[in-house]
């Protein structure tokens, strides 16, 4: 890795501005900021800049339930996520909002530039219309009869049941999810970023070595199969920029997001001098940008927000970085079990710095999910911080501070020993540059459990004990603390309020360059507590603390309100033949993204059912499970295979469904009454 001083420009996805920060966000965070604090380590000049995403439909309406002006509810938004972030210590040099006037401004610049190349299309298009509330309605806020399989209660542009595809205008029954009112198609005209112009230079960038090579092959899917004009506008009553030039007409938030990373930059250098915003977005700038997202929102970040910068003449990302998402105990977060965590809660239970090790111990530079298993949090982080760093220096300690006044000795009892462990800096370093800060974590571990060997062998509390061992003893106390020392330099990016700690301690402030020098004739000073270790108590009571907001939080408002279907007589429902059902197999299918494939074992028969269960499992923690299914539906042809029954599942839909399981003395093939 070169030593030249590099200029890096990072960035995470904006956290939408109308609501709290989670755990699943936080990993998004920590990740980058581990990352930044690493090259800021190094010597690098590298900005971390952050924003809200402060814009669109969502937020006008929570804005309008509270009572309040949708710039107010932003503000205490920002404030809110800014007071998270910090106490989870996570640095940026800027945390602005999209809501700004140099978003506004540079917004303007680009769609004016794509508009004079020819990028930018209009046309009539037909929408839903809710006549009450005097808005055009995105197909979430459409609820309705699925057109295909005639599930009920299914959002407007996809069946969760049968994982068909359609228009709002194709639903049958349709209402407005805020108001309850029947919607009316309405014409109205809207524009387009021309995304097909750009099909070419798209090829070619995402094969530059800019994504994972898992995102690559994943747009090359989307590629092939022909991309789409994007809707880059929306209809008043709308909470965004209005587009120039235009009335009523706004830009959808998802044009002026990705922009307000440049204007959280471009606030930030009106304030510092050695910041220039034109050497860093200039097409042909010579510096870097690195975007760390989630891998839901790959398309908007590698297939758009490249081309754009592109036609609108500025320079494209070094790297897009996506990440999976954060799994709590093998499952998706969910706020029933109380592992839907706000940072708040986390952090009135629990040390920071427990979580930005776990999750960097687990990190990889791929996009799978991560398992936040609090058993095994608990442990690890004890094991690890606790019984291994923290160790090093509490054993050595002592000795040095009663013995010798906090005076270090001259040499090294074996300088090969720390030599080893100066070395593996190299290797840890490109581990953190390349996002693999599980691997670094395993390293310095792996030197910590030498540490430890090291010290339990010469015993110095032994030594201690005898006569004219003296400088034996301070000699590998001295040891032990520059091992610990180097390991601290390692860890530096991951615990930054420990590293503080052991700055204090060691009586020197630590960079990366500082693993190449070694603390002797060096006074340190007297040792105390750098980390408690992890009380399971408190991780229990974090559980049940989030089980209780979320109960507390039961939405009230006509948004979320869900009319009763109509009524039925109890013969109707009696014709219905519950049974119960062994889940032999289940399996993704392709090209659907919410169903999974059952083969349901009903004790001597089989049957085949796709399943809208996506969201809330994976295949394997289905299988073996008993489930109840309707067992009497008519099998009906879907475009993925022909559907034999139904399962059963309970819950508000997404991360919290759930399927229904019998007793353990329940068996295949019994009957349901």
């Amino acid at each position: 890795m070169s030593d030249a001083i590099r200029k890096i420009l990072v960035t995470s996805a904006l956290p939408y501005a109308n609501g709290p920060i989670h755990l699943g966000h936080l990993l998004e965070y920590l990740q980058t900021d581990i990352w930044v604090r690493f090259q800021k380590l190094r010597g690098h000049q590298c900005t971390y800049v952050c924003a809200d995403d402060a814009h669109g439909t969502a937020i006008m309406l929570k804005a309008e339930q509270m009572g309040i002006t949708a710039e107010q509810l932003i503000d205490q938004v920002n404030a809110d996520h800014q007071r998270d972030f910090s106490d989870f210590h996570i640095a940026f040099d800027n945390y602005y909002s999209t809501h700004s006037p140099e978003n506004k401004a540079l917004s303007e610049l680009i769609y004016t530039r794509l508009k004079e190349a020819g990028h930018i299309a209009n046309r009539t298009i037909v929408q839903a219309y809710d006549p009450v509330k005097n808005l055009f309605l995105a197909d979430r806020f459409i609820k309705g009869t699925c057109p295909r399989c005639k599930a009920e209660d299914q959002y407007g542009d996809n069946c969760e049941a049968c994982g068909a595809t359609y228009t709002p205008a194709e639903l049958i029954n349709p209402r407005s999810a805020i108001s309850g009112a029947t919607p009316v198609n309405k014409e109205s005209t809207h524009f387009f970023f021309k995304l097909p112009d750009f099909e070419a230079f798209l090829k070619q960038w995402t094969r530059s070595g800019t994504l994972q090579p898992e995102v690559a092959n994943k747009l090359a899917e989307w590629l092939d199969s022909g991309l789409q004009e994007w809707d880059i506008s929306r209809d008043a009553p709308y909470f965004g920029f209005e587009i120039p030039g235009e009335k009523d007409k706004f830009f959808y938030v998802w044009l002026d997001a990705p922009i307000g990373y440049m204007a959280s930059f471009k606030n930030l250098c009106d304030r510092r001098d050695d910041l220039d915003f034109d050497e860093y977005w200039n097409k042909d700038s010579k510096t870097e940008l690195y975007h760390f997202i989630g891998k839901d929102i790959i398309s908007f970040h590698a297939l758009f927000w490249p081309s754009m910068l592109s036609a609108a003449q500025f320079r494209t990302p070094t790297a897009v970085n996506a990440h999976g998402f954060v799994t709590v105990n093998g499952k998706k977060m969910s706020k029933s079990r109380g592992t839907f965590i706000k940072a708040r809660t986390y952090l009135e239970h629990l040390d920071p710095e427990y979580l930005r090790y776990y999750f960097a111990a687990k990190l990889t530079s791929n996009v799978d999910d991560l398992d936040l298993n609090l058993e095994d949090f608990t442990q690890r982080v004890n094991a690890d911080l606790v019984g291994k760093v923290v160790n090093i220096a509490s054993r050595c300690a002592g000795f040095i501070s009663k013995q010798f006044d906090g005076q270090l000795a001259a040499e090294l009892d074996q300088p090969e020993l720390v030599a080893e462990f100066q070395q593996a800096a190299t290797q840890i370093a490109d581990y953190y540059e390349k996002r693999e800060f599980g691997r670094a974590v395993r390293d310095i571990m792996a030197l910590a459990d030498k540490a430890n060997q090291y010290i339990a062998e010469q015993a110095p509390w032994v030594l201690a004990k005898q006569e004219g061992q003296a400088a034996k003893v301070q000699a590998v106390c001295t040891q032990g603390i520059n091992l610990f020392r180097l390991l601290m330099i390692y860890l530096k990016p991951v615990l930054p309020a420990m590293s503080q700690r052991a700055e204090a301690f060691l009586n020197e402030e630590l960079n990366w360059a500082s693993h190449q020098q070694l603390l002797l004739s060096h006074r340190v000073n007297p040792f105390s507590a750098l980390m408690t270790r992890v009380d399971s108590d408190k991780v229990a009571a974090m559980v049940e603390a989030s089980k209780e907001e979320a109960a507390a939080a039961q939405p009230k408002g006509p948004l979320q309100q869900e009319p009763i279907a109509e009524t039925i007589e109890y013969a109707d429902f009696a014709k219905l033949d519950l049974r119960i059902a062994r889940i032999a197999k289940a399996e993704h299918v392709e090209g659907a993204d919410k169903l999974l494939r059952l083969t349901l074992d009903l004790g001597g028969e089989t049957r085949n059912v796709f399943a809208g269960i996506k969201s809330a499992y994976q295949p394997e923690q289905l299988e073996g499970k008993l489930t109840v299914m309707v067992a009497n539906l008519a099998p009906r042809k879907m475009k993925f295979g022909m559907s034999e029954g139904m399962v059963l599942a309970a819950g508000p839909g997404g991360q919290d469904l759930w399927i229904l399981e019998p007793h353990q003395g329940a068996q295949p093939g019994m009957r349901v009454k």
